[in-house]
């Protein structure tokens, strides 16, 4: 059903997705509008098509911990004060104290997923789960944004929280026997007495996978396939860290686009298809423990890949061809899993025809400005905003947790500052350059 424009409630923001990255802007805004008049507050409406907040469930591993210190939650490198803090959680849960005495900057994902839930309950009153948006059209300076069952909200600025989206190679389908990693957890009761798994990457989902089956799977021969001589580790020294420092936005934004690409070369290794070397540790140590006891139900095949993947009636036949020698070893599993990795999803997918109002550059990417608008055709009064699809203009920390809460402070100050002003949303501060236009 439709409703008229007098009955269309409107928002100065409306956020698609409720992720970390919106929840943790739901949150700031409830802290700006507890702290101003109420004619000053921003008002916000946020739309999920999950019937309840979830982060990646499908891969909360018991044991698996974040790669990412607790203090860059969801407030804390915005406001170390905020009552939302992952301390303020451990506090509610009466672990405060245990969690010191752990002297351990990562908590386990599984906690931080329930300090993620224990947030969003808070801020409930902003999100609509369940709404599912179905079109966006511009309608004068608002957007209308419409979800399945036909609601439309009205937005002054539009925030795209959308994720990222699984990625499987070319030519392979999910189903039954051929899983993504972010499916374990929920497919994984349904395998009853396995014979062999097949694990595809060399990433950090890739080892944790491997190693979930192995210790699972007491009976389970499970395979790792990569195209590396082994799992490589991660580059969490203090250095390199400073690459998702938010200073490192400010100067990787201005600068030219051959020292962004540079840089993220360089830096590839704090965070792309790397693994913790803890955990890359204890898969060795099981390899050789079982090559000593002669029973080896851990095999890794490194510099190889898989050429083919054919259903059977049993499960999967996976030919795996190393790639130094061109020989091939046929595998037939029950599960293969491919840790392949994600890829941002395309921001503009959830926009329709606002879609060709938004500018991109020489490349066909989105033109964003410093403060994560879009730059759009002056004939489009509204502001959208992205949180997320930026590493081209942003940097590495673009999808990632480290500077979520800087990033939505500075989307909010955009937002309120623009809306003192009222200054056209499609009118750039920056080029992508980093030289300010006149």
């Amino acid at each position: 059903m439709s409703e008229s424009d007098d009955e269309v409630p409107s928002y100065d923001v409306v956020g698609v997705g409720f992720g970390p990255s919106n929840l943790a802007l739901a949150i700031a805004l409830t802290e700006h509008n507890a702290q101003v008049a109420p004619e000053n507050a921003v008002t916000a409406q946020f739309l999920e098509r999950q019937p309840r907040f979830g982060w990646h469930r499908g891969m909360l591993i018991d044991d698996a911990t974040m790669q990412v210190s607790f203090l860059k939650d969801l407030v804390t490198m915005r406001d170390p004060t905020s009552r939302f803090s992952f301390l303020c959680y451990l506090r509610e849960q009466g672990r405060l104290l245990d969690f010191i005495n752990h002297k351990n900057l990562f908590p386990l994902r599984i906690e931080f997923h329930d300090y993620f839930e224990w947030a969003a309950a808070q801020v409930d009153d902003l999100v609509a789960y369940g709404s599912d948006v179905v079109s966006v059209r511009a309608a004068g300076e608002f957007f209308d944004v419409q979800d399945a069952t036909g609601t439309v909200f009205r937005a002054r600025n539009i925030v795209l929280g959308t994720g990222l989206r699984p990625s499987l190679p070319d030519g392979i389908r999910a189903d039954e026997c051929v899983w993504h990693n972010s499916e374990l957890l929920t497919r994984i009761d349904t395998v009853k007495d396995p014979k062999r798994f097949v694990v595809v990457g060399a990433g950090q989902s890739g080892a944790e996978v491997t190693a979930f089956l192995h210790e699972r799977f007491p009976q389970a021969e499970v395979c790792g396939v990569f195209t590396r001589y082994g799992y490589s580790p991660s580059d969490d020294s203090s250095f390199a860290n400073r690459i998702f420092d938010p200073t490192a936005v400010d100067e990787f934004y201005r600068a030219p686009e051959d020292v962004k690409r540079r840089l993220m070369g360089y830096h590839a290794n704090t965070n792309y298809s790397v693994v913790d070397i803890d955990l890359i540790d204890e898969l060795y140590r099981r390899e050789y423990r079982e090559k000593v006891l002669g029973t080896r139900r851990l095999r890794l095949f490194n510099v190889a890949k898989p050429v083919k993947v054919v259903r059977t009636s049993a499960g999967v036949q996976v030919t795996v061809r190393t790639l130094t020698t061109g020989v091939e070893t046929s595998l037939d599993a029950d599960v293969v899993v491919y840790a392949t990795g994600y890829l941002p999803a395309d921001p503009t997918g959830e926009l329709g025809d606002v879609a060709r109002h938004c500018l991109r550059d020489e490349q066909g990417r989105l033109r964003v400005d410093r403060d994560y608008r879009v730059w759009t055709e002056p004939d489009l009064a509204g502001g959208i905003y992205l949180q997320g699809g930026t590493e081209h203009t942003h940097g590495i920390t673009s999808s990632l947790l480290s500077n979520t809460a800087v990033r939505v402070g500075e989307i909010l100050r955009s937002i309120v500052d623009r809306r003192a002003s009222r200054k056209p949303a499609g009118q750039p501060e920056y080029a992508v350059s980093g030289v300010r236009s006149e």
